[in-house]
């Protein structure tokens, strides 16, 4: 089974059941003892793209917004093994030319990492693909508020609904989280620092 670390903020990282150890958005918490085999950047902001904190296994590839966003067309390839297809990712405070999310597949469950993003017209389409989870922010200063990313949430419609990016220098914050919870019916809150099995 896959496991999720969510390191807090915007960070995350993956471990296959083939042991592919995936990053994205290194910047926040802990848990970047295991080398990596994949490293996947949103978008250039200093929260999101610090890949020196993560170390590296021979051949590990650093996939950036600069390669999964070309010429306004979003980027589909397949990294390690591991599917990894760019979506659209933008508001008032992000260039659509300049950030993405990602949605990846692992050990047969679909996660979609929104990255920093308000709502898109291209998650009517991702809610036609029985995400397993999705990840959205709520901060409602850069990004979407809580009671966007509860619209995120409810029209994507994905088994689990996990917010973060909750405000600007904290790795996670309870009352944002709740107030999510409170809104979305398949919400599932994690914790800065709180490993789980996909």
């Amino acid at each position: 089974m896959a496991r999720l670390l969510f390191q807090g903020h915007g960070s995350f990282r993956v471990v296959t059941n083939s042991n592919i150890v995936i990053y994205l958005d290194p910047y926040a918490g802990g848990g970047y003892d295991i080398p990596a085999d994949i490293i996947l950047v949103t978008h250039q902001h200093s929260d999101h793209n610090r890949v020196e904190m993560v170390p590296r296994k021979p051949g590990c590839v650093v996939y950036q917004n600069t390669s999964a966003l070309r010429a306004g067309v979003y980027k589909k390839t397949v990294i390690n093994g591991i599917p990894v297809e760019a979506v659209e990712a933008y508001n008032g405070n992000h260039d659509r030319e300049e950030c993405v999310g990602y949605v990846i597949s692992v050990d047969g469950k679909t996660l979609y990492f929104a990255g920093d993003t308000s709502r898109t017209k291209q998650m009517e389409e991702l809610a036609k693909r029985n995400l397993d989870y999705c990840f959205l922010p709520c901060d409602g200063i850069y990004n979407m508020d809580v009671d966007g990313a509860i619209d995120c949430a409810n029209l994507l419609g994905a088994a689990h609904a996990v917010p973060v990016h909750m405000v600007p220098g904290r790795l996670f914050d309870r009352a944002i989280a709740d107030e999510f919870a409170a809104g979305v019916k398949n919400a599932l809150i994690l914790e800065a620092g709180k490993e789980i099995g996909l």
